[in-house]
């Protein structure tokens, strides 16, 4: 695997070799960063942004977003074989002063986790099986972690059917093979 684009572009990312992680493939990854740079609705603006990443697993969808030109990004992960891959990878790209790794599980963030910062980007990439990703949208929403223009961006299994909360609004959604992506915001 490989970042796709910005200064660190065709740089190696490494991936855990057994099979619990489950990496994002590089076409997902190319076709929601193009949406990101391009699309009127959920275009965000990279520089100096701050990303918070939610089950980040190797980094590859934070490390994308630094080698683009954000400020910083929290990556939340707390399978340690996931850890050592994510914090090599920063290390050897170079990029670990503008990343904090917390080794928390990302149902327990709380706002000193992330300095009390606003996030312009948030990445949820809970496991397939995971079903409690209300629960990851209610904390994001009573912990004001978020503003209007947040963007989230969530990785799903295309066979489940989601019921979100009524406070996030569905932007668009992709299917890439068996994953979907969604693209929202909350409402406040």
């Amino acid at each position: 695997m490989r970042v796709i684009g910005g200064k660190l572009r065709g740089k190696l990312i490494h991936n855990p070799t057994d099979k619990t992680t489950r990496p994002l493939k590089d076409m997902v990854r190319e076709s929601i960063f193009n949406i990101l740079e391009h699309s009127k609705n959920e275009k965000i603006k990279f520089k100096n942004g701050i990303v918070l990443d939610l089950f980040s697993g190797s980094g590859s969808f934070g490390i994308e977003c630094l080698s683009r030109g954000v400020k910083k990004v929290y990556f939340f992960e707390n399978y340690e074989p996931s850890i050592k891959i994510l914090v090599k990878n920063l290390k050897e790209l170079d990029i670990d002063k503008n990343s904090v790794t917390n080794k928390v599980n990302a149902y327990e963030i709380s706002t000193k986790d992330i300095n009390n910062e606003k996030i312009d980007l948030i990445y949820l990439d809970p496991p397939f099986k995971d079903k409690n990703i209300n629960k990851l949208l209610k904390n994001i929403l009573d912990l004001k972690i978020a503003s209007k223009s947040t963007l989230i961006v969530i990785h799903r299994n295309k066979k489940f059917k989601e019921n979100f909360i009524k406070d996030f609004k569905i932007l668009r959604e992709k299917t890439y093979g068996l994953s979907k992506i969604i693209f929202g915001k909350l409402l406040f």
